[in-house]
């Protein structure tokens, strides 16, 4: 029998949103839903009663009320969500407008700034007046080249609470990926800044966005913030104008939110583009908005008296998220700079200062914080921590256990699996489960998730194809540019008829309900005919204290293929005969003798997107002497450059 990490107190459940939601669910339908697997298995089975249900728990203001949930979910995509209804996006998120703080800014050079949501609104007021005058209506695009700061989801509300579509990319991130993804969409107005710290460094990034001004003929307007310098010179941006210049100055203005139908067109994202120009997915007001309110008030617990901060930046969908908890009225913490800095315990030292309750993070973050021996809870007080919220790539079940070791042990340890293309998560938690090491606590409500073996049947207790079987309302509207949606279909059901395929290699656990993900089914190892989930390599590997990262390929060899291992090697550390015979030991009696590389092999760094995913393919494109087609769309694209020409996998 599996021993929890952690259970959730009778106090705990008893406060929980979710348990709310059950008994509104109980008195609405006339049933006794007494758990979460309960609850999950009615939301599947009665999809449009559970949309519809959250419609009112979530509260959502609408100026016209939607005549039909669903009107057909066989159509699979295409399904379309709650017809009839008008709302605005950028209203539901300001729904509140009193003294309470909204937002805060940490920057790492120490710059701090509060604003309530009064302040909130009346600044997205002025800005919407400053958008509206210029021209900018419905369905215009709106772009950010921005950190992550006030100024930039102060441009988004105003944007959406017009109706335009917005898109953003953060500006750690070359012109020719921001050209390659905002180009496609032709938007009418830029958002950006003058530059960005990192490591207590300015870096100057107007000579950037001049060249993506120059870039995109589209652009009407360019609105330019202020951070490391005051009133820079933007002389050589066409079309610029200062943030501050460009401000309406009246105060007390309201905001003529424009109603919209539910399926109107409110962000693109992007995919990470590694295989060529980033997939522009379209996603619908309405369906991010009910989506992010099932995962923020239900699956994350999340209310008004909460200090929300995630380590995030603009790129990644995961900024799109946090900003949707400004509807549950919650202080939201926007972080700009290397979380690093100066030292390994600077997000534990703010996460104690702003008395953070929830702590969103990525797998690689907490890994960096294991390898490095930190004990935050032992050197921090985390005493307001009740929830970590983790995402990006799997966490092995060490990583689990390092979070209950070295932070805190009385913490909802929140691991949560989705992805850019539905903007939120197919598995995560609930306050009202236990936590297991390595496993995701059950899938989201309402998503009808399976695992498929290699014939398309559905298996427990073994790895398979992670699949959705039923639409859900933020699944993209479309992609751009796609008129017969064929890139969209190929992308998610050219493998099972009517099935969502999401590209997780992926187990459903029977005794726990949880999920375990290893990575990109993409990104399977078949040596001898045998699939290998490279996270199962990587959740060995980076236990032992020589290696600080890894990167598993299959190369084909000899009529089959066989398994690479590239290791970035910890400080101080080199890659002996007998370092390498540990690892072999290791991944052999740990996982299996399939599991053991053909090679092992050091490498100064390894290639991650924007995202902060391992990129696999690039690697395997390289040693396969394919050409790799969109270096701009990782983060480090210099790493690639030693994988070019390695001897050692000529032979």
């Amino acid at each position: 029998m599996k021993k929890p990490l952690w259970e959730p107190s009778e106090k705990h459940i008893k406060n929980a949103n979710m348990t709310r939601f059950m008994a509104h669910v109980n008195k609405k339908y006339g049933k006794k839903i007494a758990s979460y697997k309960d609850l999950y298995q009615w939301s599947i089975d009665n999809i449009p009663e559970f949309w519809a249900t959250m419609w009112e728990f979530g509260e959502i203001k609408a100026s016209k009320n939607y005549e039909t949930v669903v009107d057909d979910l066989s159509k699979f995509p295409g399904a379309r969500w709650f017809i009839g209804a008008r709302l605005n996006f950028a209203q539901n998120l300001l729904r509140h407008r009193d003294n309470h703080t909204a937002l805060v800014f940490r920057g790492e050079t120490q710059k701090k700034a509060k604003m309530s949501y009064a302040e909130l609104y009346d600044t997205v007021a002025r800005l919407a007046k400053s958008l509206r005058e210029i021209g900018v209506t419905p369905g215009d695009r709106v772009a950010a080249y921005m950190p992550n700061m006030m100024e930039t989801a102060i441009a988004m509300l105003a944007a959406t609470s017009i109706g335009a579509t917005w898109a953003s990319c953060a500006t750690d991130i070359g012109p020719g990926a921001v050209l390659d993804r905002f180009g496609q969409i032709e938007p009418k107005v830029l958002f950006t800044v003058n530059g960005y710290f990192y490591k207590a460094k300015p870096f100057n990034t107007l000579p950037n966005v001049a060249e993506i001004v120059k870039g995109m003929p589209s652009l009407e307007k360019v609105i330019v913030t202020t951070y490391p310098e005051e009133r820079p010179d933007i002389s050589t941006i066409p079309k610029a104008v200062l943030y501050e210049d460009f401000l309406a100055k009246e105060s007390g203005l309201e905001i003529q939110f424009e109603q919209v139908p539910f399926d109107h067109p409110l962000y693109i994202m992007f995919s990470s583009g590694t295989t060529g120009k980033p997939k522009c997915l379209v996603q619908g007001a309405g369906g991010i908005l009910i989506n992010h309110l099932k995962e923020l008030m239900l699956q994350s617990d999340l209310g008004r008296e909460d200090v929300h901060f995630f380590i995030t930046t603009c790129s990644w969908m995961m900024w799109n998220w946090i900003m949707s908890s400004l509807a549950v009225g919650n202080t939201l913490v926007l972080y700009d700079g290397n979380p690093n800095y100066p030292d390994s315990g600077a997000m534990w030292k703010l996460i104690e200062e702003e008395k953070v309750t929830m702590f969103g993070t990525s797998a690689t973050y907490i890994n960096v914080m294991k390898s490095e021996g930190m004990k935050p809870g032992k050197d921090y007080d985390l005493s307001s921590l009740r929830e970590i919220w983790q995402t990006g790539s799997p966490l092995s079940p060490e990583g689990f256990e390092y979070v209950y070791q070295e932070i805190k042990k009385d913490v909802w340890f929140n691991s949560s699996a989705g992805g850019t293309d539905i903007n939120g998560c197919f598995c995560t938690g609930s306050p009202t489960l236990p936590v297991f090491a390595g496993e995701l606590q059950a899938a989201a409500l309402a998503m009808k998730v399976d695992v498929y073996d290699e014939n398309g049947k559905p298996v427990v207790d073994q790895e398979g194809e992670f699949v959705c079987e039923a639409p859900a309302p933020s699944m993209p509207l479309y992609f751009w540019d796609d008129p017969d949606n064929k890139r969209y279909k190929d992308a998610y059901f050219n493998v099972y008829p009517n099935v969502w395929r999401h590209g997780d290699y992926v187990v459903h656990h029977s005794d726990s309900g949880g999920f375990t993900f290893f990575g990109r089914s993409d990104a399977v190892l078949k040596p001898s005919g045998v699939r290998i989930g490279t996270a199962e390599i990587y959740n060995q590997v980076e236990q032992l204290e020589e290696i600080a990262d890894s990167l598993a390929i299959g190369q084909n060899w000899q009529g089959d293929q066989r398994v690479i291992l590239f290791v970035k090697l910890a400080e101080g550390s080199q890659l002996t005969d007998e370092l390498k015979k540990k690892i072999t030991k290791t991944l052999r009696e740990k996982a299996s003798p399939r599991h053991v590389p053909a090679k092992i092999i050091a490498v100064p760094d390894i290639p991650y997107t924007l995202n902060m995913k391992k990129v696999e393919s690039a690697v395997t494109n390289i040693i396969h002497g394919r050409a790799v087609l969109n270096r701009d769309a990782l983060k480090n694209p210099e790493s690639l450059d030693y994988y070019e020409d390695i001897p050692e996998l000529k032979s």
